[in-house]
């Protein structure tokens, strides 16, 4: 096991772990034993009693958080025509087809969101393998397979964040940087877990939000209670 740090170790002692704190609390208290030394992401995670080897529990979804990430995604974009020039104009960074595709097979991954009109997937499909593992591949559900490119790129410069289950039932999301103001933090948190919240699946039985942790990149974490949001 790694020895913690003294910074951790003095993080950790500020952190009640047997204590549930409120939201309000929790952004407090994490922006309070964050000790990196550049602007750390907060991120909060959902344990959830899912099944989700189960079709009808998988959660996986996108939403535009009020006051966004503080990080400015790059945005490449398969699209053709008129639709390429709509991407392009709405601030994509990257825009086009097949040579995006032998560009990125040779090892280029210089983006953050992959979006892609319908008639692309068949050319996006052969980068399965690449943008597979790094849940970069577009998606309907997280509105990345789309005729409407403007707004896919827009929403995604303004904030957009796309979440899912692991095969452990957690789901890691980001809420924004420890520069944010704690309302704000809080605002994008609730906004969070109304989401997950509302994507409880019908046949999910009994607690379906087991645990909740607010974390900070090389910080502790702080368990959150889930009543308070």
């Amino acid at each position: 096991m790694a020895k913690k740090s003294k910074q951790m170790t003095a993080a950790i002692e500020k952190v009640d772990s047997t204590k549930v704190y409120s939201a309000e609390e929790a952004v407090a208290l994490a922006k309070e034993t964050n000790f990196a030394k550049f602007d750390a992401t907060v991120e909060v995670a959902y344990n959830l009693n899912i099944d989700v080897k189960k079709a009808d529990q998988q959660i996986r979804g996108a939403v535009v958080l009020p006051n966004g990430t503080g990080k400015t995604q790059k945005v490449l974009v398969f699209a053709k025509g008129e639709k390429a020039k709509e991407a392009e104009a709405a601030g994509a960074d990257y825009v086009g087809d097949d040579e995006l595709v032998a560009k990125i097979n040779g090892g280029w991954l210089d983006f953050d969101v992959v979006v892609a009109t319908p008639d692309m997937m068949a050319v996006v499909g052969r980068l399965g393998r690449v943008l597979g593992p790094r849940n970069l591949m577009p998606n309907p559900k997280t509105g990345t397979v789309t005729m409407d490119v403007t707004k896919a790129v827009e929403e995604v410069k303004a904030g957009k964040v796309t979440y899912r289950a692991d095969k452990a039932g957690i789901v890691h999301v980001p809420i924004g940087k420890v520069s944010f103001d704690d309302a704000k933090l809080v605002e994008n948190f609730k906004t969070i877990n109304n989401i997950i919240a509302a994507a409880k699946p019908a046949t999910a039985k009994g607690t379906y939000i087991t645990s909740l942790t607010l974390t900070t990149t090389m910080g502790p974490g702080v368990k959150v209670d889930p009543a308070s949001l």
